[in-house]
């Protein structure tokens, strides 16, 4: 803990090093940039680029009624997970709202590696503690484990001189020196890439080691800025601005994550209600016309003339060069093509409803 009563990582003296631009972040003392936000941005498309994500938190749960209890508190389906796979799921209220967004592995049968968001570490593990059944043992393991997020197209070439990196959305231990590493191959940025996990105390060694094995294709440190700007133009939802307690998955687009037809869990039955009535609203992924100004988190959006909605997210785009950004609209202005003007500084500026993902990387 900072003096500012921030949180600092374990790679905090590394971002010092490197004269990062720190800024707070979800309790999170935490770099914005380095070189600036759009050269980390296009080195993440283009190469490689390496983002401190230490601030995530990681529980473990383990034990013979691991899965089951685990697949009523979770909406994705843990039955089809084996040994070392994972997959993105959320965690959800009674009413259906999202508390968290997550991602799960299996390390072993009955044991799961959960990695979630940063600003939700101790709420996540006070509601899971809350709701604990059966044999199931919980632990806390945020302060013991660092992280590093590598991602570009160069990335599975950085990681040979190690080995041949896990299938997407597969987890698997490696050394690195005398370090155990779990690598997944796992990104927010919509870029190949992996995230690697390991001890705290090893952190500046594996963050230099990945610096160097970079070094060929001028891997940049990234911080949160272009974290922003990546994981906006692949349209995937951040939580505490996409996400809330206030609204669901399906209204947020993520009806793949959620499998009503297992067993019940909780939130389930709202979700089944607009899965069956539908949606009054849904998120949706949006352009503005070229040399408009950047939008941000709480413009207003309107269509005929009217307030119908504000950005949840917003940012200008490096890879498309406008203003792009991410709201709930009414069903009847959520298809693509719906023409939309965004008030930026008292100024509306053209824009359109588009499909996601804005951005998909290159086969």
């Amino acid at each position: 803990m900072a003096s500012s009563g921030l949180h600092r990582t374990a790679l905090y003296p590394e971002h010092v090093k490197l004269n990062a631009k720190m800024v707070p972040f979800g309790g999170w003392e935490m770099p914005v940039y380095y070189s600036g936000i759009v050269n980390e941005h296009q080195a993440v498309r283009n190469a490689v680029g390496i983002f401190d994500i230490s601030h995530m938190g990681e529980i473990e749960v383990f034990g013979p009624e691991a899965e089951r209890w685990l697949n009523g508190l979770l909406t994705n389906n843990l039955s089809k997970l084996a040994v070392g796979e994972g997959q993105y799921t959320l965690m959800l209220n009674n009413e259906g709202g999202v508390i968290d967004d997550l991602i799960v592995y299996r390390l072993e049968h009955n044991h799961y590696f959960l990695v979630v968001n940063a600003a939700k570490i101790e709420e996540d593990f006070l509601w899971l503690s809350g709701h604990r059944a059966g044999e199931v043992t919980l632990l806390n393991r945020s302060d013991h484990f660092a992280a590093v997020a590598v991602q570009g197209p160069k990335s599975s070439e950085l990681f040979r001189p190690i080995g041949e990196l896990p299938e997407r959305n597969r987890i698997r231990a490696y050394r690195l020196g005398a370090t155990q590493v779990l690598i997944a191959r796992t990104g927010y940025t919509g870029e190949d890439g992996f995230e690697a996990f390991f001890p705290a105390d090893s952190a500046s060694a594996v963050w230099n080691q990945f610096l160097e094995l970079g070094q060929p294709w001028q891997i940049l440190p990234c911080g949160l800025g272009a974290r922003d700007t990546l994981r906006l133009e692949a349209c995937y939802p951040l939580n505490g601005a996409d996400l809330s307690p206030e609204r669901t998955p399906m209204e947020a687009g993520l009806g793949f994550f959620v499998d009503l037809a297992k067993n019940d869990f909780m939130g389930r039955e709202p979700l089944l209600k607009q899965k069956t009535n539908g949606v009054e609203e849904r998120l949706c992924a949006i352009r503005l016309a070229p040399k408009s100004a950047p939008p941000r988190a709480h413009y207003p959006v309107y269509a005929e003339n009217q307030q119908i909605a504000e950005l949840t997210s917003g940012s200008q785009s490096p890879t498309l060069g406008t203003g792009i950004g991410l709201a709930y609209l009414g069903s009847k202005y959520a298809k693509p093509g719906q023409q939309l003007e965004i008030e930026v500084r008292g100024r509306r500026f053209p824009a359109t409803v588009e499909k996601k993902p804005l951005y998909k990387r290159p086969c």
